[in-house]
């Protein structure tokens, strides 16, 4: 069976100008968006991927500075993941979910030699752990600080009842904090029938076989999972703690 390998052609360029300007033209017709937003994000990320590409390539042949790139796109995790909580200082803290949930999985990878320990592996499986990690720390974040700003009058009144700071929030906050977690659940509930995700994809594509390509694609889903899962617990615990915080829903 011959490899599945796309072709980098003019052929291939041209259908993605075409689908772009498709879609641009689709949301100027319906005028529910800004058509500009979707022709400069398919041009950002073309750049942004032609980029990558390039230090990728570059960057695979020194374990340090593959390292060097992963702390890069956690540090790039981590801002944006915190400015999708609050615009205020508090917006570090995103990085602590985001570690403690990818670290964990990441070191039993390195530890457990599951799959080879080298950068074209290392950097987009690491890439894909982190990438969840800074979903669910946005969502969760986000859906726990407008909760707490929504029923402030329930904490307070917790409060009133001589709970403490942490647990009057935890009384509000931590009901909802499992939604986060639904669009991972949704992921890994649907593989293979309704989705095929990026990884399975990609290793069909590189000519892999499809039990090799789903043995990888499971461990990230399951890897997600857990990275995800500690994120949220993470974020939950610094929401409760008043750590993260919006000027118009800190509380005491």
């Amino acid at each position: 069976m011959g490899s599945g390998t796309i072709p980098v052609t003019p052929v291939l360029g041209a259908v993605v100008v075409l689908l772009l300007v498709a879609a641009a033209a689709v949301v100027r017709l319906g005028g529910f968006a800004r058509h500009w937003a979707v022709i400069t994000a398919g041009l950002r990320g073309a750049a942004q991927l032609l980029l990558v590409s390039l230090i990728i390539t570059s960057v695979v042949r020194w374990s340090w500075l593959v390292a060097a790139f992963i702390v890069v796109m956690f540090a790039i995790a981590a801002r944006t993941a915190g400015r999708r909580i609050t615009g205020n200082r508090t917006w570090w803290w995103a990085a602590v979910p985001i570690a403690a949930g990818v670290a964990p999985v990441a070191g039993v990878l390195l530890v457990s030699r599951a799959v080879p320990l080298t950068g074209l592996v290392l950097i987009p499986l690491i890439g894909q752990l982190i990438g969840g990690a800074l979903t669910a720390t946005a969502l969760a974040g986000r859906r726990l600080l407008d909760e707490l700003a929504q029923r402030r009058g329930e904490v307070e009144a917790a409060l009133s009842l001589g709970l403490s700071a942490r647990d009057s929030r935890l009384e509000i906050a931590r009901p909802v904090a499992g939604t986060a977690l639904v669009p991972a659940l949704d992921q890994t509930r649907t593989v293979g029938m309704v989705t095929l995700p990026g990884a399975f994809v990609g290793m069909l594509l590189g000519g892999a076989s499809p039990l090799q390509a789903g043995a990888v694609q499971l461990f990230v889903l399951v890897g997600l999972l857990a990275v995800e899962a500690v994120a949220i617990a993470a974020v939950l615990e610094i929401v409760a703690r008043g750590l993260v915080t919006r000027p118009a829903a800190h509380h005491g």
